[in-house]
């Protein structure tokens, strides 16, 4: 049983009552990540992200972990492009101490300069633990050649001159503007009562002061670039890109599908012929980045270089024929229904149904039920997805790599 509530502050709690369950997930989601930053403060949300486990004027950071480590229980965080969450997950007897932890954690966090300066460090070891992961770097690579200068173009962790001048001032006054109750969600799901839940928020963030958030900067232009970061690497690790569709857009759901078949499974078209059938890539999928107003559509793999034109051509063929011709039923059924098992199953855990509530509420506005999901996958026809095909496969793409490869190589195949 599904349950919204705001507060008279603009807090928004939403959630789920389950009783055959043990445990309850609860999460923080703010509204703010590497969009609402600007050249000069990128990678603040992420640093105060990590500063939130860092103590409370009631509990330094081993203390924070013990609280957590007694209860049984798991507690996390995560910053992308357009929210951070905080998010804890517990036996139901424990949900109110652990509400609790999270409140002091974003009410009362000390923000001690010799804490910050440390974890700077250890922020700067991540950016440059990420320099050395290319299958993830390169999407970094790609949203910057894409989205240029606008702040969906900047990396979540920012980089190491930013953090280095980070002040105690810096991180408080970002917290002023950002970390408001009307920009907020609480998502609860698991066995504890709507009451309960309800009246434990309200204790505890209802005096949260309102405050106007900061608006974002429009959609950005796509721009078809050719970004290539060189690097010794064995393997060219290579992304391209096309526009695609905001959150809550109803083609959403044709795409949904269409990246399924290209490159969502192992069944799927680029997998069988670029893997299994020829054996040049291990690794090869398709993917959708969907935010509140403008979305990416994205092909990753890598390969040896000698290789990497033969990939190159084998992507290009297999996009062009899927956007002339669509998927056949065969496909678009066997698309349905693998696509239905995975939303399904993946929704049985207490933390990811928090996790869908939490981000539907906060970017869309709005709780998207299962059936809704459900009959907008089933209503997908042949058509929708020839037309989503063109939309996204039928022009040309952005390109991004990092490895041992020349801008000269790939600039044939955008």
């Amino acid at each position: 049983m599904g349950y919204r509530v705001q507060l008279p502050n603009g807090l928004r709690i939403v959630g789920e009552e389950n009783p055959t369950v043990r445990s309850v997930s609860v999460g923080i989601w703010i509204g703010t990540g590497s969009r609402y930053e600007t050249p000069q403060n990128n990678g603040i949300s992420h640093f105060l992200e990590h500063m939130l486990f860092k103590g409370t004027e009631h509990l330094n950071a081993r203390e924070l972990a013990l609280v957590f480590d007694e209860l049984g229980g798991q507690v996390n965080a995560f910053t992308s492009k357009e929210y951070t969450c905080f998010y804890a997950k517990v036996l139901d007897e424990h949900f109110v101490k652990a509400a609790e932890t999270l409140a002091d954690m974003l009410f009362h966090s000390r923000f001690a300069p010799d804490e910050i300066e440390k974890e700077k460090n250890v922020v700067i070891e991540e950016i440059r633990m990420y320099e050395d992961t290319p299958d993830e770097l390169v999407l970094d690579v790609l949203s910057q050649g894409v989205f240029g200068d606008h702040p969906l173009g900047f990396t979540i962790l920012g980089g190491e001159g930013n953090l280095r001048a980070f002040t105690r001032e810096d991180i408080t006054s970002y917290v002023a503007s950002r970390y408001t109750p009307g920009n907020t969600v609480i998502s609860v799901v698991g066995n504890v009562a709507e009451g309960q839940a309800v009246e434990a928020i309200h204790r505890l963030f209802g005096a949260w002061r309102a405050t106007p958030a900061l608006v974002a900067d429009g959609p950005p232009v796509f721009e078809q670039s050719l970004r290539v970061r060189t690097k010794d690497t064995e393997q060219v690790h290579v992304c391209l890109a096309s526009p695609g569709f905001a959150a809550g857009d109803p083609r959403m759901y044709a795409l949904i599908l269409l990246s399924n078949a290209l490159g969502g499974s192992s069944s799927s078209r680029l997998f069988q012929s670029i893997r299994e059938e020829r054996g040049l890539a291990y690794s090869v999928y398709s993917f959708h980045s969907a935010y509140r107003d403008c979305g990416m559509f994205g092909i990753y793999t890598a390969t040896s270089p000698d290789r990497l034109d033969e990939v190159m051509r084998l992507i290009r063929d297999t996009c062009q024929d899927m956007a002339q011709h669509g998927m056949t039923a065969e496909e678009l059924r066997r698309g349905k229904e693998q696509v239905k098992g995975s939303l399904m199953l993946g929704l049985e855990s207490t933390s990811s149904r928090m996790t869908r509530l939490g981000k539907n509420e906060l970017l869309l506005g709005r709780e998207v039920p299962l059936d809704e999901t459900l009959a907008g996958i089933n209503a997908v026809t042949a058509e929708d997805v020839r037309d989503v095909a063109r939309a996204v496969l039928g022009g040309n793409f952005a390109v991004a790599a990092v490895g041992p490869v020349e801008e000269d190589q790939l600039a044939p195949w955008m």
